[in-house]
């Protein structure tokens, strides 16, 4: 048997266990204290809900060729991909993409009340008496063709593709602290426990290799702050998706991934042997209790199985020729660095890897913003266009969507100590900067506008849920009908709450 093309939902329904069929007779209160009770033991409540059932056989049907959902993509995808490079920390559109020159008038005179308007703050500043004004210290010039676009000394690199991208000027998000920002834009819900961008793209789109993960993310190093907001594995986990959708993490050191080595005195033979065991005896736990993740966990050992041929393969840039590691500059030659990260994206991009994740940490500058943020620009901005740059002379830009940003900006006025030369900003919320690029994107398009204190919305704003609704569009999915049932409800990454697609950055 060849237990990598199983599907878990679809064996367990064609499968039926004397506890399932009890369970599916079960109504109102019952479903619900049974399925508590039965979730200790690794049972999804949803499973019996007869319902769930009938959603599961229409919806998760697996497709020979990818392993998706049937029916998708809901149309014709412009991109087939994703890589997604995240700041973690909240960069400051102050410094980047929101040029600001009016402030400079205003250097230490206070935010005026009509423009915060009592809206909310964090701790970190809610009890200062003052607010402020900081303008950045940083130049800004116009690039790009036409009205072009404002970028910062600080992005040089960035500055040469504006032509190849679609910078978004008014993204803003509800959550105001770390956590809660990063699990609501990677999750749609600020709570944890829900799916993530990557997930639901495996559980729906599937994937184009069996050798590899459908889901990659790197963690890469960073040279700026260093006292940097932890990142959970549940940032790109399947929360109550099947496990095999969730993303693999590549490391720094050591294996790639953890366990890729057979222990010494095992060989590939035994390894494979070991495997067809555990497989015989998961099945025979599957027969018996019906639980699908019983054969999620048999196809994630054969995954790990073909792993230790495709990811050393992958890691090996030996075949590189010097011009690329020219491009992505002297970084990419260190493991770990958002450099040899990018390249490793591109990598996984020409193997079709469905959705790789790069998150870079350090981008929370409370103080000693222009002592940190150099150096953070100064680790992604070359690796980034380069990405671009290589994706477009390969050919795959078209069909690859790239976005850039965090979760959520920076506060125009300055937290601690204010001079000319440093600064520090608090988080903010209501508007910040992100870009994209590649595949069904515009390039050369700025798209909304804020105050001149960078403070509120003037123009287009773009909730982060229009945000994900737009990445879906771009490979080919109706946000509003990809869901899963999941405690009585169809649960959706954009929420319930009406959500767009941003067409006006869209080619």
């Amino acid at each position: 048997m060849k237990y990598e093309h199983i599907d878990p939902i679809q064996v367990s329904i064609e499968a039926e266990t004397r506890r399932q069929f009890f369970g599916r007779g079960a109504r109102g209160l019952g479903v619900a204290a049974l399925g508590t009770l039965l979730a200790a033991d690794g049972l999804r409540a949803a499973s019996l809900d007869p319902r769930a059932a009938s959603l599961a056989k229409a919806t998760d049907t697996a497709t020979p060729a990818t392993g998706g959902l049937p029916g998708l993509p809901h149309f014709a995808p412009q991109a087939k991909r994703a890589i997604y490079l995240f700041m973690s920390g909240a960069p400051s559109q102050l410094e980047t993409f929101d040029y600001k020159p009016v402030m400079d008038r205003w250097f230490d005179k206070d935010l005026p009340e009509s423009v915060r308007m009592g809206q909310r703050l964090t701790t970190m500043t809610s009890g200062q008496k003052r607010f402020p004004i900081a303008p950045s210290k940083y130049s800004f010039r116009r690039y790009g063709k036409g009205d072009g676009a404002w970028v910062s000394e600080l992005l040089p690199y960035t500055a040469r593709m504006v032509d190849d991208i679609a910078i978004i000027k008014t993204v803003h998000t509800e959550a105001i602290n770390h956590d809660p920002a990063i699990t609501y834009i990677q999750t749609g819900q600020q709570i944890p426990g829900r799916p993530s961008l990557g997930a639901w793209l495996s559980y729906g789109l599937g994937t184009e290799n069996s050798n590899l993960p459908t889901f990659v993310v790197m963690n890469a190093t960073w040279t700026g702050r260093q006292d940097a907001q932890a990142l959970y594995n549940r940032l790109w986990g399947t929360g109550f998706l099947p496990s095999k959708h969730a993303g693999v993490l590549l490391r720094n050191a050591g294996d790639p991934v953890l366990y890729l080595t057979n222990p010494g005195g095992v060989s590939p033979g035994l390894r494979r042997r070991t495997l067809d065991a555990l497989a015989r005896m998961n099945q025979r736990q599957h027969d018996a209790i019906g639980d699908p993740e019983t054969l999620a966990r048999i196809a994630q050992y054969e995954m790990a199985f073909r792993m230790q041929t495709s990811i050393p393969e992958l890691v090996d840039l030996s075949r590189e020729d010097e011009k690329t590691f020219e491009l992505y500059g002297p970084d990419t030659r260190k493991p770990g660095t958002f450099a040899y990260s990018c390249l490793l994206a591109r990598r996984l991009c020409e193997r079709g890897v469905r959705c790789t994740q790069i998150f870079h940490r350090g981008w929370d500058q409370h103080a000693n913003l222009t002592g940190d943020l150099p150096k953070q620009c100064h680790d992604i901005d070359q690796a980034a266009w380069a990405l671009i740059q290589d994706l477009k002379q390969r050919g795959l830009l078209d069909e690859t969507l790239v976005v850039w940003g965090g979760e959520f900006g920076r506060t125009v006025y300055c937290q601690g100590a204010l001079s000319r030369d440093n600064y520090g900003r608090d988080h903010h919320p209501k508007c910040f900067t992100m870009w994209m690029a590649g595949g069904g994107v515009k390039g050369g398009v700025v798209h909304g506008e804020t105050d001149d204190f960078s403070y509120n919305i003037v123009r287009d704003p773009v909730h982060i849920h229009d945000l994900n609704a737009t990445i879906l569009h771009t490979l080919g999915v109706d946000h509003e009908r990809l869901s899963a049932k999941h405690q009585g409800l169809d649960v959706r990454l954009t929420g319930v709450e009406p959500s767009r697609v941003v067409h006006e950055v869209l080619a």
